[in-house]
């Protein structure tokens, strides 16, 4: 693998997009720190990838796409670290959101049944997203997201 960090084709022309190359692969993936969106050589009109993230995706989340110069489009990112915390865009539409963020917390053994594995009998996740802790950003403050929920190591 190949991984740099670029300006960003975004409005806000951050430093902090990390690029990675899949060695064997043309694929590239982009994801801005600075911005919050990530993208890939697949993310293009007509490419199946693109089609089948539409069929999924919330609808703010199609709102915010954006295209650059070499025709990728660009979504939000969501960050779902399951002892950390989750990053999400949350709003109405591209005039009104802003990046959420809420923190992990261990199930206690009393609701551990509230949270059952799909798929799996009798096994039930460790953590869980605890809304009361959400907390939100504005939509430049991606960075500030990530250091709710613990990314950054302290100092």
């Amino acid at each position: 693998m190949i991984d740099n960090l670029t300006t960003c084709p975004c409005e806000r022309k951050s430093n902090a997009c990390y690029v990675n190359e899949v060695e064997g692969t043309p694929i590239k993936t982009s994801q801005c720190y600075g911005c919050g969106f990530m993208s890939n050589t697949l993310m293009k009109e007509g490419e199946q990838f693109l089609a089948e993230q539409l069929e999924v995706l919330p609808e703010l989340y199609k709102d915010l796409m954006w295209e650059d110069s070499e025709s990728k489009k660009w979504l939000p990112t969501v960050v779902n670290l399951p002892k950390q915390g989750m990053i999400f865009a949350n709003g109405t539409n591209k005039d009104n959101w802003v990046w959420s963020a809420v923190k992990a917390v261990p199930v206690i053994e009393a609701e551990k049944h509230k949270y059952p594995i799909p798929g799996k009998k009798d096994q039930y996740y460790e953590w869980r997203m605890d809304m009361t802790t959400i907390q939100n950003y504005d939509k430049h403050d991606f960075i500030e997201a990530l250091d709710y929920i613990g990314i950054f190591p302290e100092q």
